[in-house]
């Protein structure tokens, strides 16, 4: 009985191992498909500014399929804006062993006055 437990153990061992260790890719953006957001005109005569850290999940066709902020700028309308903008990129999907991949990535856009 002990060594079937310990067969047992090894085994969800190697597995959570090789999972782990399976070849992934982050999306990659494409940039020609990606304009910058417009800063919001109340945003801009108010002079806000501040970094908006988002996250984002590509599908397999390499689009985005959900995004939410993680770290808001402090500002609604700029972090609704990076949001907005994040949305229409198109990205080579993730992998997973070679196939794509639904993937969540990670970005932040820093909004500065200029």
């Amino acid at each position: 009985m002990k060594s079937s437990l310990s067969t047992l153990i090894a085994s969800l061992l190697l597995a959570a191992a090789s999972s782990a260790m399976a070849a992934e890719t982050a999306p990659v953006m494409d940039n020609k498909s990606c304009d910058p957001p417009k800063y919001p005109k109340a945003a801009l005569m108010n002079e806000e500014t501040g970094t908006v850290g988002m996250g984002f999940l590509v599908g397999t066709d390499g689009k985005v399929v959900d995004s939410k902020v993680e770290k808001s700028s402090g500002s609604k309308s700029l972090d609704k804006a990076a949001l907005t903008a994040l949305a229409q990129c198109k990205f080579k999907p993730g992998t997973k062993d070679g196939k794509p991949e639904q993937t969540w990535a990670k970005v932040d856009f820093v909004w500065k006055l200029e």
